[in-house]
């Protein structure tokens, strides 16, 4: 499975339509994950025009979307268990705090900091794929790739797109 990762969109300021080098990674995505800040539901209906999307609602998310959009997301991906939330908190005691949250989960996906992160610790990973267009003071703006086969997570990157 190839599920590609966003966060921090900021539509409609940020993204007006989806940029061509983030299209041509949706191209090829079995699922989209968005960790929040989408802000309108028709980067949604965009993105679910490549493949199926699960987001996450956040602080400037103001939208309706068909199967709902909680503050936290909780998903089975072949075997693998994803945790999304858009807000992990401060950086320091993120996967302890990260992993009391959901205990149950082998990856948590989150944004809010427009900063591109992949960690682990004690048998919990953590991804943020940073923003594809608004990257703040990051060099690039970002999106997240990970691969996914029989419940293991065989590859993530992080991969630049402006």
């Amino acid at each position: 499975m190839r599920v590609v990762v966003l966060a921090d969109t900021h539509a409609p300021r940020r993204w007006r339509v989806c940029p061509p080098r983030v299209a041509a990674h949706l191209r090829d995505a079995d699922l989209i994950l968005h960790a929040g800040d989408v802000c309108v539901a028709s980067v949604l209906t965009e993105l679910s025009e490549y493949a199926p999307v699960s987001p996450c609602s956040a602080t400037m998310t103001v939208l309706t979307w068909p199967d709902g959009a909680g503050p936290t997301a909780e998903l089975d991906l072949d075997g693998l268990s994803v945790a999304m939330v858009h807000d992990s908190g401060a950086a320091t005691g993120r996967i302890a705090r990260l992993r009391r949250r959901f205990p149950g989960a082998d990856l948590v996906v989150f944004g809010h900091s427009h900063i591109p992160l992949d960690g682990s610790a004690a048998g919990l990973r953590i991804f943020n794929p940073g923003s594809a267009t608004d990257r703040r003071r990051q060099p690039q703006g970002t999106l997240g790739l990970l691969q996914i086969d029989s419940g293991r997570l065989t590859h993530a990157s992080i991969v630049p797109v402006t």
